[in-house]
């Protein structure tokens, strides 16, 4: 009996009571993906689906991680197979792995077809909405038999969500610009999942009509879109390095814009934990709301 997507429900229920039943389920490119029973040894390619799967309650069942996969800290005692530069196919064949997850627009698509090609069940995701997470932890539950755990972890993200969503639906929208890079300034456009982390604070992204998924853009064009506020913070640099470049911004009204910096593991990463770095954003929005009430009573 093949499992589908529609199934997760019953497959949560089920646990990992789900016996030696195939699995069936369509990924982010819509190829079913088959397996002939859970999941017992899998491969992670991008930190963010590491911990997914730990969140999704299979973290004992990887048995190789891309680099980086830091987080929870037990991922650092897996063996590592590349980054999304590269991958390691002979290491990871010599894994032997049942399923091997990897990140569509993160991963090389040679080595996804190449994985595939040698016979490896390749789960493809491509998470852009806060939805997708419950979505896709409930898929990884699915595919390694912890459906009860991921049940769990899915239901408390969406809760997060529903209580931020409640408390800032009428909150005053403030215009923000996100920096996922400095030099040159990049930024998200409304298709990035931190472009919904900032509408669910009750923000508006200024660049979210941009085209692409993390455009470059200049100082005039940030200072042209009106925004009010600067939030970011890149892993090459510390926050002191984040607030020190924007104080000496060569355009001088951007200097005294607030800038707030955002852990990028609690943001740029697509799992549960991009809940904290809501918090943070939020945060950040409403101190620019009283601030700017202030002002104007002065």
């Amino acid at each position: 009996m093949a499992l589908t997507f529609s199934a997760l429900s019953a497959i949560a229920a089920l646990g990992s009571h789900t016996a030696e039943a195939a699995i069936e389920l369509r990924d982010d490119r819509g190829i079913a993906v088959r397996l002939p029973a859970p999941a017992q040894r899998i491969v992670a390619l991008a930190p963010s689906l590491t911990e997914l799967v730990y969140a999704a309650g299979a973290g004992r069942h990887l048995v190789g991680v891309a680099r980086f996969s830091d987080y929870p800290a037990e991922a650092q005692r897996v063996t590592q197979v590349g980054d999304a530069a590269r991958v390691d196919i002979e290491r990871i064949a010599a894994l032997e792995p049942h399923l091997v997850l990897a990140w569509k627009s993160g991963n090389q698509a040679g080595d996804i077809d190449k994985l595939a090609r040698l016979g490896h069940a390749v789960f493809v995701t491509e998470p852009v909405r806060l939805a997708d997470i419950p979505r896709l932890l409930r898929a990884i539950g699915a595919l390694a038999g912890t459906g009860s755990a991921a049940e769990r972890a899915a239901r408390a993200f969406q809760d997060g969500v529903l209580s931020m969503r409640t408390r800032y639906a009428v909150a005053r929208k403030v215009r923000a610009l996100y920096e996922v890079w400095h030099r040159p300034l990049i930024t998200v456009s409304g298709r990035h999942m931190i472009s919904d982390v900032i509408t669910l604070c009750g923000g508006k992204n200024v660049f979210a009509d941009a085209p692409g998924l993390t455009p470059s853009v200049s100082l005039e064009a940030v200072v042209a879109a009106g925004a009010e506020v600067i939030l970011g913070g890149a892993r090459a640099g510390s926050e002191a390095d984040f607030r020190r470049e924007w104080r000496q911004a060569p355009v001088a009204v951007l200097r005294s814009l607030p800038v707030f910096y955002v852990d990028p593991d609690l943001i740029q990463r697509q799992t549960p934990r991009i809940l904290e770095g809501a918090k943070t954003i939020c945060a950040a929005l409403d101190t620019v709301r009283r601030n700017t009430v202030v002002n104007r009573r002065r």
